[in-house]
């Protein structure tokens, strides 16, 4: 079947295609030349008064995991709807079929778990295998399991991290690797309460800068597209501003990218000890080549935060709302914490943190360096993503909101004073071509020939910019209509998506041993291997090419 999308007003940054009048013909799944057509075209689309983009990928979100179903049996309160409208508190942690129809809705046709535990993979990729229509993927979690840490410890060669790193890739069929509060989830289980980037961890004697340097140039050196993913140490802490700067400087000039750095972007000057570092972090952001990050944005409202960083989710507890929440270790690999938690507009802390956030955004000069992303539903459930882009988008909308903030907040932010609103340029380029690019997603985020028919077309006539990337015209997933007028037409499953780099096999001897004498589980069970997991996820499996290894 032939698909014409005709006369588009067509965005693909990649391709440095702006606001284009363009036709887009699809076959098979994949966007084809119009000189390679031989038959009959079946379905003409007329896109004259409309903008058509590449699907959108979410780079950071919590799908799928542990943590997930914990929330989910936590908040049973909030998964009631009457009426099928689902508002941001019903769909803070929602099902996997609610959260595939959701996402589609608003044109999202990728989207990526960042904190899957590798011994709980297989349950991780069976559930997000039963999220309809979207790509998805993971990436494991290590920098605070004893293994790592022991190779830290007994100073182990760059290469055998390497090939315990590519090991981890491999077992647990991610696309990326995961630091969260590198080593001080696992110094929370000796009673250290923090973990600056310097300080060493009372049982193995590490330092949060020695995990993410050796990480980073494990990544690195394996060609793996994605960046070491940090979440960096003191998260939600004032002053930690100083200690992600730190954490920039271990990468020691190699790719790392900071994940939800409006939690890691906290002053703590002023009167109440807490105030915005985002000029400060923003700098950085700006000056170093190979930094990147997404925001994590707060909006106000009632969600749940869900995170492994224990240490941090214990210091939180206090907060929780409703009154009540959860911590635990994780077959002493991981931790994890939920605590549900309403950031009100009436707060100064959640006031300012969301000024924090957007000033992130609109202090970043080039948009393929940040990423837009709520931390869902850490800062905001995903479906506040439309919300988020007007705010970006239109200042007047912005201030107005800001003006109802709590007394004196103008004091605190500069909010107001940034008369920067994005375009339509730079939002196709930080949900769509640079996502696509840093994940090593060459045929997504694009609408080359050959490239996936991933595709979202809103109504450029719809006034409002928040309603027009809320409500899609048309979304297509690998060439079939599964949206149009905001009704479902077609059920699909996406592709989950892998990387598989090289390495000494004679890593897994070592490792058979460890898990001999420490695990529950021998090394064996632990591996996903290639045919069980095309049963487990039931969906194609796309292996994205890692490049050969790279000097720096």
């Amino acid at each position: 079947m032939i698909t014409h999308l005709k006369s588009g007003h067509v965005y693909d940054p990649q391709n440095k295609i702006f606001n284009i009048k363009k036709d887009i013909y699809i076959e098979d799944g994949k966007i084809i030349d119009k000189k390679s057509i031989r038959s009959k075209i079946d379905k003409v689309i007329n896109c004259a008064d409309k903008i058509v983009m590449p699907g959108a990928i979410d780079l950071h979100t919590h799908i799928g995991g542990g943590k997930v179903n914990i929330a989910r049996l936590m908040l049973e309160e909030f998964h009631n709807e009457a009426d099928g409208n689902y508002d941001s508190s019903s769909i803070i942690a929602p099902s996997t079929i609610k959260t595939g129809l959701k996402y589609i809705e608003m044109g999202y046709t990728s989207c990526f778990e960042p904190a899957l535990l590798p011994i709980n993979a297989r349950q991780a990729h069976a559930e997000m295998a039963d999220i309809p229509f979207i790509d998805k993927g993971g990436y494991a979690l290590l920098g605070n399991d004893d293994f790592f840490l022991s190779l830290l410890k007994n100073k182990a060669s760059q290469s055998m991290i390497n090939d315990y790193v590519a090991f981890i890739l491999k077992a647990t069929q991610s696309l990326g690797i995961k630091v969260v509060n590198p080593g001080g989830i696992n110094a929370f289980k000796f009673n250290q309460r923090a973990l600056n980037v310097d300080e060493k961890s009372k049982y193995y004697d590490i330092t949060p800068r020695e995990i993410v340097s050796k990480l980073t140039r494990a990544i690195y050196d394996l060609g793996v597209p994605h960046p070491l993913h940090v979440h960096c140490s003191n998260l939600g802490i004032p002053g930690n501003f100083l200690s992600t700067i730190e954490t920039i400087k271990a990468a020691n000039g190699l790719p790392i990218h900071l994940t939800h750095i409006q939690f890691q972007s906290y002053g703590n000057n002023g009167d109440r000890g807490f105030s915005s570092a985002a000029v400060e972090i923003s700098n950085y952001l700006n000056k170093i080549e190979n930094l990147t990050c997404d925001v994590g944005q707060i909006m106000f409202g009632q969600t749940v935060t869900m995170s492994g960083d224990s240490m941090s989710q214990h210091k939180n507890h206090k907060h929780a709302h409703p009154k009540k929440w959860m911590c635990m270790d994780i077959e002493c690999d991981a931790g994890c914490g939920v605590v549900p938690f309403k950031y009100q507009d009436q707060s100064f802390v959640n006031a300012l943190q969301w000024a924090i956030g957007l000033e992130i955004f609109l202090l970043a000069e080039d948009p393929w360096k940040v990423f837009l992303t709520t931390d869902h539903p850490n800062g905001a459930p995903f479906t506040s993503y439309p919300h988020l882009i007007k705010l970006l988008m239109d200042r007047s909308f912005r201030n107005d909101i800001l003006n109802q903030l709590p007394e004196g907040i103008l004091e605190h932010t500069i909010l107001h004073t940034l008369k920067r609103e994005y375009t339509l340029n730079e939002i196709s380029i930080m949900t769509r071509a640079a996502p696509a690019q840093i994940l090593g997603l060459k045929k997504k985020g694009n609408l080359s020939i050959g490239s996936d028919a991933d595709i979202t077309v809103y109504d450029k006539r719809k006034k409002d910019i928040e309603d027009m990337f809320a409500h899609p015209c048309y979304v297509l997933k690998d060439g079939h209509v599964v949206v149009e007028n905001g009704r479902i037409k077609k059920y699909t499953w996406g592709k989950t998506h892998t990387v598989k780099p090289e390495y000494d096999k004679s890593i897994e001897k070592t490792l058979g041993k460890f898990f001999d004498k420490y695990h529950t589980m021998n090394l064996d069970n632990y591996i996903i291997k290639d045919d069980e997991m095309t049963r487990l996820v039931g969906n194609p499996i796309y292996v994205n090419d890692c490049k050969t290894k790279r000097k720096q």
